[in-house]
């Protein structure tokens, strides 16, 4: 399969925004978003299974790939594109069988010995994170920071590098100047849930115009 991240990779919170997965989907697909994660870390396994039915047909509607954090089991009766998994999460090589060779698998990496690691496995991406200090989960790693992203972007050479934890619009272009292919966004974009299409698309075109730029 040919994948390519794209620059923005938001991240869905009914808990932050108030508002349904599919809501989100469609909001942030229009200011832009190709590519969403659903992320839901409260849900009982059938509300999530339902709410990713629905996200899943908002994403179709869209135009948009979706990828189910965590849940293999749900990313494979929901038909979503793919997983996102953690490190305490179904192996890589376990969700790959289940998913199969099409299916997206990003994994994520909380230092430069596990995102070494990762670029061993059979995944279309690795995140590392958090590079800032987040709200968005309370069992974060340290603070890795802009030289650890360095770090591990000059030891895994092209391999495709997702950075997450506390981005925010300010900080959007220092992550990429020190080397992430894509910065994966929560609070940045879904804050205000009356403004995720507009921030979305506003950080789209600040990206664009710098990357031209490196």
């Amino acid at each position: 399969m040919s994948f390519r991240l794209p620059q923005i990779y938001p991240l869905t919170d009914v808990g932050l925004t108030g508002l349904t997965h599919a809501e989100q989907v469609r909001r942030l697909a229009k200011g832009g978003a190709t590519l969403i994660q659903l992320r839901d870390k409260t849900s009982g396994a059938r509300e999530f299974l339902e709410s990713a039915r629905a996200a899943i047909i908002a994403a179709r509607e869209c135009g948009v790939k979706l990828i189910i954090n965590d849940r293999v089991d749900i990313a494979a009766a929901v038909g979503a594109d793919g997983v996102h998994l953690g490190q305490d999460d179904l192996p890589v090589s376990a969700a790959r069988e289940l998913l199969g060779s099409q299916a997206i698998i990003g994994l994520s990496t909380h230092s430069l010995s596990q995102a070494e690691a990762a670029t061993k496995l059979s995944i279309d991406y690795l995140a590392l994170g958090p590079v800032f200090s987040t709200s968005t989960k309370d069992d974060a790693a340290p603070e890795l920071g802009l030289t650890g992203l360095v770090q591990v972007r000059n030891r895994i050479a092209e391999f495709p590098l997702v950075a997450i934890g506390g981005i925010t619009v300010d900080r959007a272009l220092e992550v990429f100047h020190a080397g992430a292919n894509s910065m994966a966004v929560i609070s940045a974009l879904l804050r205000n849930p009356d403004e995720i299409t507009a921030q979305t698309a506003r950080l789209f075109q600040l990206v664009n115009a710098s990357v031209q730029q490196i």
